[in-house]
């Protein structure tokens, strides 16, 4: 029965993963299409518009055309979520985990997706309002993913539980 649930664990996990890559690589697909060498469009008006980015860096776009670097560190992450998804105990309690490293792993990929053919991530997504940086899809997997994880981590569970997570 625990294998049964192993494996439908990770088929569910990669069938998220699918769906939400499909999601991310759509919208940026939709905004180069739209986008690119166009006018940003406002949605709402001085607040929050569509406006096509080439980002060759990181987050808030620092370290700038250091390509190889990513992609390297996008790998070990992705084989540390991978390596935490397999070693935690496979049990209702730890959906909410499992759901965040689903998305991490899904915002991660995305965006690798777009640093390996294209050299660049494509953001579309800028609050004008308060100068936000330009973002996309796949970034709001990972900032909605962290911050859940981490309000998980404070307090939905207790330190064995989570030593239980890394001594498995």
């Amino acid at each position: 029965m625990q294998q049964r649930n192993r494996t439908k664990t990770w088929m569910t996990a990669g069938v998220a993963v699918a769906v939400l890559l499909f999601l991310d690589q759509y919208t940026k697909h939709l905004a180069v299409s739209v986008l690119k060498d166009q006018p940003s469009i406002p949605i709402i008006k001085n607040v929050f518009e569509l406006s096509y980015v080439e980002n060759r860096g990181a987050a808030f776009g620092m370290l700038q055309n250091r390509q190889w670097m990513f992609i390297i560190l996008t790998a070990a992450v992705l084989v540390v979520l991978g390596w935490i998804f397999h070693k935690m105990p496979f049990e209702k309690r730890y959906i909410p985990v499992r759901f965040c490293i689903t998305g991490l792993t899904a915002g991660a990929v995305g965006n690798l997706i777009d640093r390996v053919s294209q050299g660049f991530v494509v953001d579309f997504l800028y609050f004008k309002l308060i100068d936000f940086p330009v973002f996309n899809v796949a970034d709001i997997y990972v900032v909605v993913t962290i911050i859940l994880l981490a309000v998980l981590l404070l307090f939905y569970y207790d330190e064995e539980e989570i030593s239980q997570i890394m001594e498995r």
